[in-house]
């Protein structure tokens, strides 16, 4: 009996461990931030270097401290790049994707810091300049990616209240088929007005209204609004159908209202992307043309 109990502990410690739950782990925090103190020494490093050596006469980007913080950045910045391509990767461990994308964020802040020594602070009208401004165009947009990847899921998911961006499309879709079929009795300005309520649909305008909020049209609204500023009437069947037009317009209204506002985060989560990536083909166009004058017409 002993024995079999002992067994049993054993058995059951075991499943308690195997049975725990992992605590998930975001790229941010990724080996408890490990990126991010690796970023955080290279630059306190560096910052020290750069007031500890003496440079004649006076710290710029043709010295060989310059020299090397521009190789390292020019390296670092050519790694970067590559994340695009190791998405396309799916492996565990020291480098998978979670491990890469840490990397990517922190390394990347550090660039603040070693774009800018490189310069020596020495900034005017040229492509050398033109190339640190895009630098810190990209590294600026992935910070905003990096905070709308932070943020805006949790919204997205209390916006949708557990449904799928289909459903929602779905429910606006039987809605104007129950608009449609009851505005079948009205005159001709009624039904005007609830066909054009009927044309008005969740995607009217472009990104400006949509991260705006600001869309043409509104037509429900107006709608809507004219349906509940009628003459109060007697008790008759046009009552009933003017008070079921109503609700219908009322629950259009919080359905475009609900989707548009899931495709406002679906567009801040993706925005920053636009410009991101066609401002870092830029920087790699800058930074050819920065090193080839560097070295060709120095």
């Amino acid at each position: 009996m002993a024995s079999r109990g002992a067994d049993l502990g054993a058995s059951d410690t075991g499943v308690g461990r195997r049975s725990l739950p992992t605590k998930h782990e975001g790229f941010l925090g990724y080996r408890g931030g490990y990126w991010g103190k690796m970023a955080l020494g290279i630059s306190i490093t560096l910052i020290a270097a750069y007031l500890l050596i003496d440079v004649e006469p006076r710290h710029n980007g043709g010295s060989w401290l310059g020299y090397t913080l521009g190789t390292v950045g020019v390296l670092l910045i050519l790694w970067l790049t590559m994340l695009g391509v190791r998405k396309r990767a799916m492996t565990p461990g020291r480098w998978s994707l979670k491990a890469w994308t840490s990397a990517h964020v922190y390394l990347g802040l550090s660039l603040m810091v070693i774009g800018t020594l490189h310069t020596g602070f020495q900034l005017g009208w040229n492509v050398h300049t033109l190339a640190w401004v895009l630098m810190m165009i990209v590294i600026v947009t992935g910070i905003f990616g990096i905070t709308a990847y932070g943020l805006l899921p949790r919204r997205l998911s209390d916006n949708r209240d557990e449904t799928t961006e289909v459903q929602m499309l779905e429910t606006l879709m039987d809605i104007d088929r129950q608009l449609f079929d009851a505005a079948q009795p009205l005159d001709a300005g009624p039904a005007a007005t609830v066909q054009a309520a009927l044309d008005e649909t969740a995607f009217d305008g472009g990104i400006r209204q949509r991260l705006g909020r600001r869309y043409r049209g509104g037509a429900t609204a107006r709608a809507l609004a004219e349906f509940r500023a009628r003459p109060q009437p007697v008790d008759d069947p046009e009552d009933k159908l003017y008070d079921r037009l109503e609700a219908l317009l009322a629950r259009k209204q919080a359905a475009l209202s609900r989707i548009r506002q899931h495709l406002r985060i679906k567009a801040l989560l993706q925005i920053w992307l636009y410009i991101h990536v066609p401002v870092t083909f830029a920087l790699l166009a800058a930074l050819s043309a920065h090193i080839i004058s560097v070295f060709f017409y120095w």
